[in-house]
């Protein structure tokens, strides 16, 4: 069994989008999330959980222990059978199943840690993000919903954005009847000219020892999905994405030495005094404010 984290770490990335749409919001047209009052940029934490998904999923291809549960086209409750095929139920039909984990219950009342330790130990998204099982809720189980100890706030963007609506034109013409009538069709994308965000998370030792035995290695590899997250994500709608920082910090114990916010405020990102409007990473300064870390806080610039 791989050795489980002793420390507890927030963490501070930054990421930048040139000519993309980082996060359309389904209720606004697509448009990239802004908030009302400030107009600063958003992107959701589901959001970028689902980058680090994919590129587990890249690298690890389903390897044991690195499967991902909250995938597209897969059912969760395919994969909570999978569990339940591990303490004898062979049922298919979602009742079945229900009504048998409530008669195992009753017979066996280790059966949440039984089921909630195999979730764990072959899902490195409920391992590191925690998760909601509804097979398991359905039949009144406490592991049904399991916290996971990495916790990702939104992204927000350093400086107010512009949202920029292109006109496009293509000439694949969609119909034979529309082809008679003209030779090309508009279109419409929505893109951000530049942008640079702040993300801000959380890691907890506790939770990692007593829920999901999140490991070291499981933490390397969280580290390297979220410097790489955007690199084998790519498309036209994204545009130019980069993971341009990330900031770690190492507490000296499981619960930590000072509050999360302390280490957060020690990090300034500001736009350069002569830069009227952003147009690339170089046009901000990131500065560390070393003297307001505790000095029992280990503190690295992984990129």
């Amino acid at each position: 069994m791989e050795e489980v984290i002793k420390n507890r770490y927030e963490f501070v990335v930054l990421f930048d989008v040139e000519n993309g749409n980082p996060n359309g919001d389904p209720d606004a047209g697509n448009m990239p999330r802004i908030d009302p009052e400030s107009g600063l940029g958003l992107v959701t934490d589901v959001c970028l959980k689902r980058k680090i998904r994919n590129y587990i999923e890249t690298v690890k291809e389903d390897e044991k222990g690195y499967k991902i549960y909250i995938k597209e086209d897969v059912p969760l409750n395919r994969s909570d059978r999978t569990a339940c095929e591990s303490l004898g139920i062979e049922e298919t039909d979602d009742k079945k199943v229900t009504e048998a984990l409530k008669k195992l219950k009753k017979t066996d009342p280790n059966v949440d840690i039984k089921l909630r330790d195999y979730m764990c130990e072959n899902f490195y998204d409920i391992r590191t993000f925690g998760a909601v099982m509804t097979t398991f809720v359905k039949a009144s189980l406490n592991c049904g919903q399991v916290r996971g100890p990495v916790q990702i706030g939104f992204a927000r963007s350093i400086d107010p954005i512009i949202s920029q609506e292109v006109t496009i034109t293509r000439v694949a013409i969609t119909t034979e009847k529309d082809a008679e009538n003209k030779s090309t069709e508009m279109g419409r994308k929505n893109i951000v000219p530049y942008g640079l965000y702040r993300v801000e998370g959380y890691i907890s030792a506790n939770l990692a020892r007593k829920v999901t035995g999140f490991s070291e290695k499981d933490l390397e590899l969280l580290w390297d999905a979220i410097i790489n997250m955007f690199e084998n994500d790519h498309s036209a709608a994204r545009g130019k994405m980069a993971v341009r920082e990330l900031i770690v910090f190492k507490h000296s114990k499981e619960l930590g030495d000072c509050p999360a916010y302390k280490l957060f405020d020690a990090v300034e990102v500001k736009k350069k005094d002569d830069i009227e409007y952003p147009r690339k990473y170089q046009d901000y300064t990131v500065q560390i404010h070393e003297n307001e870390i505790p000095d029992s806080i280990e503190v690295k610039r992984m990129i």
